[in-house]
C-alpha cells in the first residue's frame, strides 16, 4: 500500500466514541489533521481530547446535536475541514447530509448519494438486487403499508415471518412473528420504533429462516470503476437482532461458497455504482443457499476483524478513495491470513438492557500483535442514556480459529470494568461454550444456549469472600497507619486494627450481603496474617495490596492476584477472569427496612416514557403492557407480572425516568 499523503489536509469526524477515535488514529498516521464534534454530554470525551480541534454542536440528545446536519456542516466550514468522515450510525447513511456536504464543497467520505438512496430503503434495495441477479429471501417489499396488505403478505409468505423497518438497521424496528394473532401488535411496535429511529415507519416482511447464519461481505469500490471484496465475516451471534460477536473468516465456509458470495456482493455494489466501503449482508441457510438481506453503505462496527485477516487499514482506504485515488490492490492481491474474532463490550445487564453510570474502574487487556482494543472511553467517563452503551470492541487474532478463541478467553479474563453493569461474563461464557468452539452458529445461538450463557449468578463462595474481607482489613490497617502518623501520639493503642480484646481471642466479624443474603466472615488475628471462619470452613489468609491497587493473597497456601474496587459499601472482586459483587452490611443501618418490592413495577434502565397503556383502576391480565420505555432507540415494554389491578401510574408520556424508579403500582389477584 502506498504511503503518500492523501489530498485532504484536515477532516472532520461527524461521530463520537470509538469510531471517532479509530478514524483519528489513522488520520494522524497519514499526517491529516482532525476536527472532533461534541455535544454537552461529550465535552470531556476521549475523542475530543484526541482531536487537533473540537467544535461544540449542541445539547446531549443526539437528535439535537449529532443528528443535526446543519450544525455538523457549520462546524466543518468554520474549521476549514475539506472532508467529513461520518463513522457509522448517526448521519453515516443519510443521503440528505451527503448531498449537503457536496453542495458546501466538502467531500463526504462515503458512497455517492444515489447509492445511499438506493440502499437506504430495504424494499427498493431488494428490487434492485433482484434485477442484478442477487438471491432474495421470499417476502413482501411493497408500498402498500396498510394493516390488511401487511397481514395478507405475511399469510402469503408463511409464518414465522420477520418484520423489518424499510429504512435503517441495527435491529431497530424488527420483530419476529410466530402466528397471525400476534401480527397487529408487532406491526404497531415496529412502526413506532422505526419512526423514532429513522423518521420513517414503513415496513417489509420476510420469511423467517429458523436456523440461518448471518454472513456479510466487505466490499470496496473506487471512482475508477474498480470493485472488490475483502472476504466475509460471520455475525450470527446476536441479541435483540444486534451483533455481539463477529469473526473472519466465517467458520466452515467452503472456498467455492466464499467465492460465490463474494461475487454476488461485488455485483450488488456495481449495480448501484458504489464507491467506498460497504457491506453486503446475507442470510446463509443450512443448505448453503444464501439470500441478500441489506447493504450497509458505510464502514461497519466489525471492520477490524477484516483488517486483522487481510493486513489492510480500511479507514485509510476510505480516505484515499474519497480523495480520488484508486484502490490500493486488486482482488487477486488479497489473501486471508489467520483468524480474527471481535466481541462488543457493552454496558448492559444480564437481560441485555442498557446500563448507565460512571466507569469507576476500567482496565482493558494489554494490546499486542494478537490483541486489539478499540474504545472511545476512559476510566472516569460516564455511560449515559443518550448514546449507544458500547464501551469497546475487543479484537483478537491468531493463526487459526482455535488459537483465536484461546486468545479471546485470555483477553476477556484480563478485562476489568466496575461501574455500570457489563456483558464481560456473558462474553466469557460465549467464548467458553462448546457450540461456539465447534462453529455451530446461527442467529438464534443466544436463545438456544441462554441458560449456559446467562446462568443464575452463584453465591460468591469462600474464596471471593476471603478476598473481600482481606481487602477490607488491609485497607483499614493502611488508613489507620496514615491516621497514626498524622496524630500527636502515633504509638497509642487506639490506632491498632488488630481486634485486640481483654481476656478474649482477638477476633472481628465482617458482615456482607451477597445477592441479598447475609454472610458473616469471622476474622481471627494471628501473628502472621489471619484465620477466617467462612461458610465452607476455616481458612488461613494473608496478603498485601501493591502500588497499583492489586491484592496479592495467600489463601491456605494458594497464592493469587485479584483486584478489589470499592465504591461506598459495594465491593467488586475480580479474579480468575470473573467479577463478583458483595456489599459491606451494617444491620443497625438497615433495621427499619421493609420489603418495598411487593406491588412495585420499576424501570429496568433509564429512558423516556413513550406510551402508557393502562390507568389506575384497570384490571389486566398477566403480560398486558402497562407502559413502554424508549432507551437508546429501542422500545422496552413494562408488563403486568400477573392477573391483577393497576393501582397507580406515576409517569406520563414524555417523562424521562432513571433506572430503578417506581413506574407503577400493581396489586396481584
Amino acid at each position: 500500500m502506498t504511503t503518500a499523503t492523501p489530498m485532504f489536509d484536515k477532516i472532520l469526524i461527524a461521530n463520537r466514541g470509538e469510531i471517532a477515535c479509530r478514524v483519528m488514529r489513522t488520520a494522524r498516521r497519514l499526517g491529516v489533521q482532525t476536527v472532533a464534534v461534541y455535544s454537552d454530554a461529550d465535552a470531556q470525551a476521549m475523542h475530543v481530547a484526541m482531536a487537533d480541534e473540537a467544535r461544540h454542536i449542541g445539547p446531549a440528545p443526539a437528535a439535537e446535536s449529532y443528528l443535526v446536519a446543519q450544525r455538523i456542516l457549520e462546524a466543518a466550514q468554520a474549521s476549514g475541514a475539506q472532508a467529513v468522515h461520518p463513522g457509522y450510525g448517526f448521519l453515516s447513511e443519510n443521503a440528505h447530509f451527503a448531498r449537503a456536504c457536496a453542495a458546501a464543497g466538502i467531500a463526504f467520505i462515503g458512497p455517492p448519494v444515489p447509492a445511499i438512496e438506493a440502499m437506504g430503503s430495504k424494499s427498493a434495495a431488494k428490487a434492485l438486487m433482484a434485477d442484478a441477479g442477487v438471491p432474495l429471501v421470499p417476502g413482501y417489499h411493497g408500498e402498500d403499508q396498510s394493516l390488511d396488505a401487511l397481514a395478507a403478505a405475511a399469510e402469503a409468505t408463511g409464518y414465522p415471518v420477520l418484520i423489518k423497518a424499510a429504512l435503517g438497521g441495527g435491529g431497530k424496528g424488527m420483530r419476529v412473528v410466530e402466528k397471525a394473532a400476534d401480527l397487529e401488535a408487532a406491526i404497531a411496535a415496529a412502526q413506532r420504533e422505526s419512526a423514532s429511529a429513522f423518521g420513517d415507519s414503513r415496513l417489509l416482511i420476510e420469511r423467517y429462516l429458523t436456523r440461518p447464519r448471518h454472513v456479510e461481505i466487505q466490499v470496496f469500490a473506487d471512482t475508477q470503476g474498480n470493485a472488490i471484496h475483502l472476504f466475509e465475516r460471520d455475525c450470527s451471534i446476536q441479541r435483540r437482532h444486534q451483533k455481539v460477536v463477529e469473526e473472519a473468516p466465517a467458520p466452515g465456509l467452503a472456498p467455492a461458497l466464499r467465492r460465490r458470495m463474494g461475487e454476488a456482493a461485488v455485483a450488488a455494489a456495481r449495480a448501484i455504482g458504489y464507491v467506498g466501503a460497504g457491506t453486503v449482508e446475507f442470510l446463509l441457510d443450512e443448505d448453503e443457499s444464501f439470500y441478500f438481506m441489506e447493504m450497509n453503505t458505510r464502514l461497519q462496527v466489525e471492520h477490524p476483524v477484516t483488517e486483522m485477516v487481510t493486513g489492510q487499514d480500511l479507514v485509510e482506504w476510505q480516505l484515499r478513495v474519497a480523495a480520488g485515488e484508486p484502490l490500493p490492490c486488486g482482488q487477486d492481491d488479497l489473501v486471508l491470513n489467520g483468524h480474527a474474532i471481535e466481541v462488543r463490550v457493552y454496558a448492559e445487564n444480564e437481560d441485555f438492557m442498557p446500563s448507565t453510570g460512571r466507569l469507576r474502574h476500567l482496565r482493558p487487556p494489554a494490546e499486542d500483535a494478537h490483541v486489539r482494543v478499540d474504545t472511545g472511553v476512559r476510566q472516569g467517563d460516564e455511560v449515559t442514556i443518550h448514546y449507544d452503551p458500547m464501551i469497546a470492541k475487543l479484537i483478537v487474532w491468531d493463526r487459526n480459529r482455535a488459537g483465536a478463541i484461546r486468545r479471546l478467553r485470555g483477553a476477556l479474563a484480563d478485562y476489568q470494568i466496575v461501574g455500570p453493569a457489563s456483558n464481560l461474563d456473558f462474553l466469557a461464557n460465549v467464548a467458553a461454550h462448546p457450540a461456539f468452539a465447534a462453529g455451530d452458529l446461527d442467529t438464534r445461538f443466544i436463545d438456544r444456549h441462554r441458560g449456559d450463557l446467562v446462568p443464575q449468578r452463584p453465591p460468591a463462595g469462600d474464596r471471593v469472600l476471603a478476598l473481600a474481607a482481606l481487602d477490607v482489613l488491609l485497607r483499614r490497617a493502611r488508613e489507620a497507619a496514615v491516621g497514626a502518623r498524622a496524630s500527636n501520639d502515633p504509638f497509642a493503642p487506639w490506632h491498632q486494627t488488630s481486634g485486640w480484646r481483654l481476656n478474649d481471642d482477638n477476633h472481628h466479624e465482617i458482615r456482607f450481603q451477597d445477592g441479598g443474603e447475609p454472610v458473616v466472615v469471622t476474622v481471627h488475628y494471628r501473628p502472621r496474617g489471619f484465620v477466617f471462619e467462612l461458610p465452607g470452613g476455616a481458612m488461613a489468609v494473608d496478603g498485601e495490596i501493591d502500588g497499583a491497587g492489586d491484592l496479592h493473597a495467600d489463601l491456605d497456601g494458594a497464592r493469587l492476584t485479584a483486584t478489589v474496587v470499592r465504591h461506598g459499601d459495594d465491593l467488586a472482586i475480580m479474579c480468575d477472569g470473573r467479577s463478583h459483587r458483595v456489599t459491606l452490611f451494617d444491620p443497625a443501618a438497615h433495621a427499619g427496612d421493609q420489603d418495598l418490592a411487593t406491588g412495585r413495577l420499576t424501570a429496568p434502565m433509564p429512558g423516556k416514557v413513550i406510551a402508557v397503556r393502562a390507568a389506575a383502576g384497570d384490571r389486566v391480565a398477566a403480560g398486558a403492557p402497562l407502559l413502554v420505555l424508549e432507551a437508546m432507540k429501542m422500545e422496552h415494554t413494562i408488563a403486568a407480572p400477573a392477573d391483577g389491578t393497576v393501582t397507580a401510574i406515576h409517569y406520563a408520556v414524555g417523562d424521562q425516568v432513571e433506572e430503578g424508579v417506581e413506574l407503577a403500582e400493581f396489586e396481584a389477584e
